[in-house]
């Protein structure tokens, strides 16, 4: 399939497609919606499946390279779901113990991309772990649809303790320091801002274009925030005032960017909406970050 940009479509398609992935529409209501503005071939049917991910385009690190070992790894969450699994990474020549950074998925699980990404950590000579919160139903399904769905069925507060305590078992594990980092996409990036109000211990957390906590529950933020946001994302930017007005009451130390002419997802290798730009500099950005806050 030809790989398109987000310049490709129709700005009101971007913003359907936003919907889509996130449970406001279901396909039939993106296809209706959408067919206004299709043209000739590129059909409304045409534009879901160009914007659906392809994941042989997201991989920058291959599963057998030389440089990291990568293993699953088991996990007990009590007041979770119980048994869990995650993706674990690490250098292969790590000399001493390494900060840790815990990669957090968006709403369907732990795909190739997310799995790629923890395995560019390893390569930046971190630890990383990236725990699956679909394990409870079977894992990630390979299809994103039915991810999705799967995780829209999920008890929230539950897959919720799920990934806090991935975070615990990594802090834990002998390869690492203690000293332990987040970064998220999406829904994951709403869980690096939860889990900065519940581990004082956070040592560094990167949301990328997540969902604001609470105002009140800002105070018990003790971690430096790097937050990520694209442009061109309404649903996620219109909760940015109060957030930014509750981290600077309670003085948490925090660095935004706002990516110019972005879209949410921009970071996501495998669809039209990323960027190459924004996704490398941000990413720069991200390792600066950890190796500033993590090392030493």
């Amino acid at each position: 399939m030809e790989r398109k940009k987000a310049g490709d479509f129709p700005p009101e398609v971007l913003k359907l497609f936003d919907g889509y992935v996130h449970g406001r529409l279901d396909r039939r209501e993106f296809l209706d919606s959408a067919a206004k503005f299709a043209v000739g071939a590129f059909t409304a049917t045409a534009m879901l499946e160009s914007l659906k991910p392809n994941f042989a385009w997201a991989q920058q690190v291959p599963k057998d390279d030389k440089r990291i070992r990568t293993q699953y790894l088991d996990y007990d969450s009590p007041q979770g779901h119980g048994r869990m699994r995650g993706y674990f990474a690490q250098p292969a020549e790590a000399k001493g113990k390494l900060p840790a950074v815990l990669v957090i998925h968006e709403n369907r699980g732990l795909n190739p991309y997310i799995e790629d990404v923890t395995r560019r950590l390893a390569l930046a000579n971190f630890v990383a772990f990236a725990p699956d919160a679909l394990m409870p139903v079977g894992g990630y399904p390979g299809d994103e649809d039915k991810a999705r769905a799967l995780f829209a069925a999920q008890d929230a507060k539950k897959r919720e303790e799920d990934l806090y305590q991935a975070a615990q078992v990594l802090k834990a594990r002998p390869e690492t320091t203690g000293k332990i980092g987040a970064v998220g996409f999406c829904f994951g990036g709403g869980i690096c801002n939860q889990l900065a109000t519940r581990m004082p211990d956070l040592a560094a957390s990167v949301p990328y274009y997540g969902r604001q906590v609470p105002a009140s529950e800002v105070a018990k933020i003790k971690a430096p925030l790097l937050i990520h946001y694209a442009s061109e994302d309404e649903n996620i930017n219109k909760g940015w005032p109060a957030y930014e007005e509750a981290l600077k009451a309670n003085n948490v130390r925090y660095t935004t960017h706002f990516y110019p002419n972005t879209q949410h997802g921009f970071h996501n290798d495998t669809t039209p909406r990323y960027d190459d730009a924004a996704a490398k500099l941000s990413w720069q950005r991200t390792l600066d970050f950890f190796n500033q806050h993590l090392r030493g």
